[in-house]
């Protein structure tokens, strides 16, 4: 009698990539995915310029607010569970399994590998986050976590901890999670590189009828909006940026202007494909973010040495207490901050686990998750340490603006802490033009990811539709931007952030579809 893994086994299925695709006007797109992805958008676009973006942020933010607060012990118990499947991972047999099969070789070396996935997870948002998260949290701008005193030795080790626990091993987990599923039903299996070939062994062929189009559905719009949300917070802080620097008046021209830069380069990236375009930019973030670093390390080496430690047992000592939901007196922190980062890296999984997925062939699932959950995890711990150990000094210290001030704008507050340091000027020049390339490599990876959903999984999809996606990601952007400002891109973002319920679900599902797939593969 044949076992339910053998009857739903991969391996059985007749469908081949793109067979349900039409040809026409130079796109080869997945009908039901590309038309209703592109329907709801444009949608969605009309509905924000006939309305009023303040009662659309208002509408979005109380849908936001009730799914963090109603599911936070859901949302922080599925981050643990993927922690502990991805660590699991590496330790089990599971972990000699090669992606692409036994003879498989990488396509990049680990160095562009490594970069290529720091660059499209979460590159920007160091830049946007590491001065003003740890000055956040010490200062009790927004609570503090676990209710600690403000302003006090244990409120500096906490909150070096605190944003270490929101940028480390869970959200790179999520990530690994959709990442590793993805490679593993398209190399080893042959299945379009597409969110529904992940659930064949549960569906088995109803994933390539409607169950499957809305699951990938919900991946392009949850992608597309947290792209777009990206790219306006982004020209946000670059235009703050050059504000600073030279004057110019961060408006609403200017980061309309910094949208279509960013565009514009994605778009001629897009066209190089992946070597001449991604692999290209992230290779030169990371040479200039990691001479970024060492910069600001060696100018307040004392503060910065003396800070990766603390930091360190800051992470490990709250550990837990920070990812248990249960008789929390810091509510407000805990929804305000550490639910909403969980189903920010939820909504963003689907994008960043493909891309990571489509650069990773050849690797074992041991390399692969070291790679993606224990590396990055480390870099980052260096990174908030200098950056966050370097801002909370300034304010203990009274030094330069954050001193004075303490935290009054997160866009400009990387750029605050500069002006206290050598070369200012040229630091913060530095940090624009690293954040102008972090977004075009966001922006350049994520046309392709939803270029590959939309194209019912291929990845030789032609030109002119890879271009549209990445000009469609711009356009959403300086549409809201335009229209609403600020409020237009809270409201997109707390959208992006809806999108995030249903996605645990189906991450917790992969897990229970991934080890069914593991256990067709030969690994010992």
């Amino acid at each position: 009698m044949m076992s339910k893994i053998d009857k739903y086994s991969i391996d059985n299925t007749d469908y081949t990539v793109g067979q349900d695709n039409v040809q026409k006007w130079g796109f080869d797109v997945h009908n039901p995915v590309f038309g209703t992805s592109a329907g709801l958008i444009v949608l969605f676009l009309v509905a924000v310029l006939i309305s009023d973006p303040t009662t659309a942020k208002e509408t979005l933010n109380g849908v936001k607010n009730g799914i963090i607060n109603q599911f936070d012990s859901l949302f922080l118990w599925a981050g643990n569970i993927f922690v502990i499947f991805c660590l699991a991972l590496i330790v089990s047999p599971f972990g000699k399994i090669r992606i692409g099969g036994q003879d498989a070789e990488a396509d990049y070396s680990r160095m562009s590998w490594l970069a290529m996935l720091f660059a499209a997870g979460m590159g920007i948002g160091l830049m946007f986050w590491s001065v003003a998260e740890p000055v956040a949290y010490y200062t009790g701008w927004f609570g503090t976590p676990l209710n600690v005193a403000a302003n006090t030795p244990e409120a500096r080790e906490l909150a070096l901890g605190a944003t270490m626990y929101h940028w480390g091993l869970h959200p790179w987990a999520i990530y690994g999670v959709v990442a590793l599923s993805l490679a593993f039903f398209a190399y080893n299996k042959g299945l379009p590189l597409s969110i529904r070939s992940i659930f064949y062994p549960i569906l088995g062929d109803r994933v390539w009828g409607w169950p499957g189009h809305i699951i990938d559905i919900f991946a392009v719009l949850a992608t597309m909006f947290g792209l777009a949300t990206s790219l306006g917070l982004g020209a946000q802080q670059a235009a703050s940026g050059v504000q600073h620097v030279f004057g110019i008046e961060a408006g609403i021209g200017l980061q309309i202007a910094v949208i279509v830069v960013v565009t514009l380069l994605a778009v001629i990236s897009v066209a190089r494909g992946i070597d001449g375009g991604v692999k290209l930019l992230s290779n030169l973030n990371m040479l200039v973010a990691i001479a970024l670093l060492v910069f600001v390390a060696m100018v307040g080496f004392a503060v910065s040495m003396g800070t990766i430690p603390t930091t360190v047992a800051g992470y490990a000592e709250n550990f837990f207490a920070l990812s248990n939901p249960h008789g929390r007196e810091d509510q407000s922190w805990l929804h305000g901050w550490t639910i909403f980062y969980w189903a920010w890296w939820v909504s963003w999984s689907p994008f960043v686990g493909m891309f990571i997925a489509r650069v990773s062939k050849g690797r074992t699932v041991r390399e692969f998750m070291v790679a993606v959950l224990i590396v990055p995890t480390l870099i980052t711990t260096l990174w908030m340490s200098v950056f966050g150990g370097q801002a909370i000094d300034q304010v203990i210290n009274g030094v330069g603006t954050l001193g004075e001030n303490g935290l009054t704008s997160v866009p400009l507050a990387m750029y605050e802490m500069f002006d206290s340091l050598p070369m200012s000027t040229f630091l913060s020049v530095v940090a624009i033009i690293l954040v102008m390339v972090f977004f075009i490599t966001s922006s350049d990876s994520g046309s392709m990811v939803i270029d590959n959903i939309t194209a019912g999984g291929k990845i030789d999809s032609p030109m002119p539709q890879r271009i549209f996606w990445a000009a469609m990601e711009g356009a959403v952007a300086a549409v809201m931007l335009y229209v609403g400002g600020t409020e237009a891109i809270e409201a997109l973002q707390a959208g992006a952030i809806s999108t995030a319920l249903p996605f645990v679900f189906i991450l917790l599902l992969m897990c229970v579809s991934l080890i069914l797939g593991f256990r067709t593969e030969k690994y010992r």
